[in-house]
């Protein structure tokens, strides 16, 4: 299983971002796929997921600027990062969780990084 994460940057405040999250080995369609981020020195959060359905949610401090969104078809993760702040910059994961006999079975990707100047 393999989470490849881009699309990171260095944008200006109020700016917008896509990243992307390309999957492969994995059963994309059933699979809830999630953002998280990492500030330095901080534990990870999570920023936005989505269920295999399609059910989304958003941490608040994210809610009404970023959109998660998945295409099967592609076996893509997309976050869409609009209206940036100085405060979301920090490296930015993605993850896919599957149940397997019951269990969830968790996989990251690398991160990237995104740099949000005022």
């Amino acid at each position: 299983v393999q989470l490849q994460a881009s699309g990171g940057g260095l944008v200006q405040a109020g700016g917008s971002l896509t990243l992307s999250c390309a999957a492969s080995g994995l059963a994309f369609d059933h699979s809830a796929l999630g953002w998280y981020r990492q500030f330095p020195g901080k534990q990870r959060e999570l920023v936005a997921s989505i269920s295999g359905g399609g059910s989304a949610n958003y941490a608040d401090s994210v809610k009404g600027r970023f959109i998660i969104s998945r295409d099967n078809a592609e076996a893509t993760a997309y976050l869409q990062m609009n209206s940036l702040k100085p405060e979301d910059t920090a490296v930015y994961l993605c993850n896919a969780v599957f149940t397997s006999g019951g269990k969830p079975v968790i996989y990251w990707g690398q991160g990237t990084q995104v740099t949000v100047s005022s």
